[in-house]
């Protein structure tokens, strides 16, 4: 097990890719907590694991909130001692309704929302776990970014910017907490079926599958491999970098 006895936060854990990310980091062995601003559906997959004998944790946590991210590193290092990684992967996005305008009619509210949740909760998370981190001189932070960082997306700005402002803030926090012992890098997924496939028209999923090199839909599981890498020690001499998981749509 490669993660064996350590401490994962997970924001927006609940569902979705998430989901799979706190399922696939429990089968390595480490103890998770389901940070998300749906406790219900976090109590509900921490029940889940109980059942299997995984130690876990829900948390209600809005990230954009700093309250809520240092309650959420509070609870955690009640419940188990430490920190050993952490998980940016909440975001709001088509699935929360996300709003697709170009930039000359996009609501300048709606913006700032899509900001808050995915580039502004990404520094408050982050803020609050890592004096935790530093204290003990280890940590592994792994931000989801995504595809579109890379590409864009019209009338899609505020979620291509907000993605791609993770990145960079990635590499910049990369640089200061080196020193400490801490991991920081970024995974970039591609346009992936995390809800309800059948939500998608048939020409969107052909559409999506023919950009590929690798001629198939993107599905939460197809990030968990690469999700586990990076929280543990076999990624231990990589920092401040991005890699990007869609099939091979972006090519960098």
């Amino acid at each position: 097990m490669r993660l064996k006895d350590k401490v994962a936060i997970i924001t927006g854990g609940a569902e979705g890719i998430g989901k799979a990310y706190a399922l696939g980091f429990a089968r390595e062995g480490a103890k998770v907590v389901v940070a998300d601003i749906n406790l219900a559906g976090a109590r509900t997959l921490v029940n889940t694991m109980a059942e299997q004998e995984i130690e876990a944790l829900a948390t209600k946590t809005d990230v954009s909130k700093v309250a809520d991210t240092e309650e959420m590193a509070k609870k955690t290092l009640e419940r188990f001692g430490r920190i050993d990684i952490l998980v940016n992967n909440a975001a709001k996005f088509q699935r929360n309704m996300t709003i697709r305008a170009p930039v000359w009619e996009l609501d300048p509210q709606e913006w700032e929302s899509v900001i808050a949740v995915n580039l502004t909760g990404v520094f408050l998370c982050c803020r609050a776990v890592l004096p935790y981190m530093i204290r003990q001189k280890s940590g592994k932070i792994i931000n989801i970014a995504s595809s579109l960082a890379f590409a864009g997306a019209a009338k899609f700005a505020h979620y291509s910017a907000s993605k791609g402002g993770v990145i960079t803030f990635s590499r910049a926090l990369a640089k200061e907490v080196g020193i400490y012992n801490i991991n920081v890098n970024t995974l970039c997924p591609g346009f992936t079926l995390s809800a309800d496939p059948t939500s998608l028209t048939e020409e969107r999923r052909q559409f999506e599958v023919s950009s590929r090199i690798l001629k198939r839909a993107e599905y939460p599981e197809d990030l968990v491999g690469t999700a586990i890498y990076l929280a543990s020690a076999d990624s231990d001499f990589m920092t401040g970098q991005a890699l990007v998981v869609d099939g091979g749509v972006i090519l960098h």
